[in-house]
């Protein structure tokens, strides 16, 4: 059950999130879409270094993976041999006292009844199979022959490639299949914010091996994805693996791992990381009448890979960075009294703004002019944002609320006016600690990247 602590944190977290620019309902003029979102300015700047720290990782940074960007609409064939179209599902009750429609597996139990958790009712209609799937149309006509869907994961269409990127790339297994791309769920009940949303993107990697591998590779691929959420600022101990159960795991699953984080709103699942035996490759192989299988050059063998998929999704995870962010501490104003600060406390490769910049007085031409020269020096190296407007404590703590990791405020030592010596440095202040530091400005890139890194 959720605190009201914990509640009222993940209140604050909502209007942040708008407020400062991070995400905002999508068609919110017109009242809104449930369960779909959209990222504003810094929401899709955090996006988009989560998506390329991954990619670095799983990808640019290893010799056995390749990548892949496939359609997302797909013949219809392949959702039926995958068997979403039969099976891809969530039990749905509808309350016939205030109209929710819900997923079984959301009702409440007293005494062994069964009651609707938004009004309490008893009066439930059975549990029925809802398909989850998004259906559309493709071509001229609206019929039987032209039925596909939204696809509503990404690892189909790496499956279906498995054959034409193997023979491109020329790797051996075991070897991975890595892509990034949106996905289309039609979820009974969104909730908790982007947690549980219709449209979201998933970070996949398929990794083929030999049957007598995946076990092995199950444990190792757990392992680097816990590392991964470590080395962007999500602490171990607000990390949990659960072994899914026999009788929760996909049928087709050997061993499945979910990694869970600890919202406020209870912990959930970021990632699945599952051994998928070979029963995708061997089911698109049977209805396609194409061979999958991988041959072997050593032993002249043939046969289908088994496969494991570490499985993340997006926009969780950049949810579980501003929940895992989110602070408040005490700080002094201009006149020196304490007051609250908020503070998003990003590790510095995923904060949306690397480094702000600041004239000390924006009246003063030649503040102005080098904390410009300062932003088209570092701009090359990292995303900055430059601003002259209000007082310069205040200007921080704007910059803390949006968890930009470093401020340089130019000031009048910058010039020299003061003591020499310290001509053409600036102060360079710290989000976490406030501690404040003399930098030459010929040394401020390389600073701030090392730090960032």
């Amino acid at each position: 059950m959720t605190t009201p602590t914990d509640a009222q944190r993940m209140e604050k977290i909502v209007s942040l999130c708008k407020r400062r620019g991070f995400i905002f309902q999508s068609s919110e003029i017109y009242g809104g879409l449930n369960g779909l979102w959209d990222y504003g300015p810094l929401g899709v700047e955090l996006k988009r270094n989560l998506k390329n720290y991954w990619w670095r990782v799983m990808v640019h940074e290893r010799d056995d993976v390749v990548g892949m960007d496939g359609s997302i609409l797909m013949n219809r064939a392949v959702w039926k041999a995958s068997g979403h179209e039969d099976t891809f599902s969530d039990p749905m009750v509808d309350c016939r006292v205030c109209k929710a429609r819900l997923r079984a597996d959301q009702m409440i139990e007293k005494k062994g009844v069964r009651q609707c958790p938004n009004c309490g009712s008893k009066d439930l209609t059975e549990s029925r199979p809802f398909n989850l799937m998004f259906k559309t149309y493709v071509g001229a006509t609206e019929d039987e022959s032209s039925i596909t869907y939204l696809r509503p994961e990404t690892a189909q269409s790496i499956f279906v490639q498995f054959k034409n990127v193997l023979e491109v790339s020329r790797k051996k297994l075991p070897f991975g299949i890595a892509q990034i791309g949106k996905a289309f769920r039609n979820e009974i009940n969104p909730r908790n914010f982007t947690f549980r949303s219709r449209e979201f993107e998933q970070m996949e990697l398929e990794y083929f091996c030999r049957a007598e591998e995946g076990m092995r590779l199950l444990e190792y691929w757990k392992e680097q994805r816990l590392k991964f959420y470590e080395n962007i600022g999500i602490p171990r101990d607000t990390l949990h693996v659960k072994t899914v159960s026999d009788e929760e795991r996909a049928f087709y699953s050997t061993g499945t791992y979910d990694i869970e984080y600890d919202f406020p709103f209870g912990r959930q699942e970021l990632e699945g990381v599952a051994y998928r035996t070979d029963y995708d490759l061997s089911q698109h192989q049977k209805a396609s009448g194409k061979s999958l299988e991988y041959f072997d050059e050593e032993t002249k063998q043939r046969f289908i890979p088994h496969v494991v998929e570490p499985s993340a999704g997006v926009d969780r995870t950049v949810l579980a960075l501003i929940c895992e962010a989110y602070s408040e501490d005490e700080a002094p104003d201009e006149k020196g009294k304490m007051e609250t600060r908020l503070v998003l406390r990003f590790h510095p490769r995923i904060a949306p703004i690397k480094c702000a910049v600041f004239p000390l007085l924006k009246n003063k031409e030649q503040l102005v002019a080098k904390a410009k020269e300062i932003v088209d020096l570092l701009r090359p190296h990292m995303n900055v944002f430059y601003d002259e407007s209000g007082a310069i404590g205040r200007r921080y703590r704007r910059q803390d609320e949006i968890g930009t990791p470093f401020g340089a405020t130019v000031d009048f030592e910058t010039l020299g006016e003061k003591d020499a010596s310290l001509r053409d440095t600036v102060t360079l202040r710290d989000r976490d600690s406030m501690k404040q530091e003399r930098v030459a400005i010929q040394d401020l890139a390389a600073i701030l990247r090392a730090r960032i890194a």
